[in-house]
């Protein structure tokens, strides 16, 4: 399994749209610059048939070392969670989307 990178998907913007690699290059740091700085402002990012990125934030809670047993203070956060669509889901288990509307 391959892990898809900027690069890639900077060069498949070049392939599909037909930018200059520079052009396709910059539009990709764009939409990424955009969703980060929204997520980091604490708003949802929702991608119609992929999923919602969102910030959840975690309250202080008592962890333990597996080591040693001893009780750590975990210091309250934020962290992101992503959400996948239907869609996304479907196509993952090469299923037809919309085809199990149960969920």
């Amino acid at each position: 399994m391959q892990t898809v990178t900027r690069a890639h998907l900077a060069e498949m913007i070049y392939a599909e749209v037909g930018l200059s690699r520079n052009e396709s290059a910059d539009l990709l740091e764009s939409v990424l610059t955009r969703i980060s700085s929204t997520l980091e402002g604490g708003e949802s990012v929702k991608i119609s048939g992929f999923g919602t990125f969102s910030v959840r934030q975690k309250g202080r809670r008592i962890g333990r070392n597996p080591k040693t047993g001893e009780e750590v203070p975990i210091l309250p956060r934020r962290v992101l969670v992503f959400r996948p669509s239907h869609v996304l889901k479907s196509r993952i288990n090469g299923e037809t989307p919309g085809a199990d509307d149960d969920e």
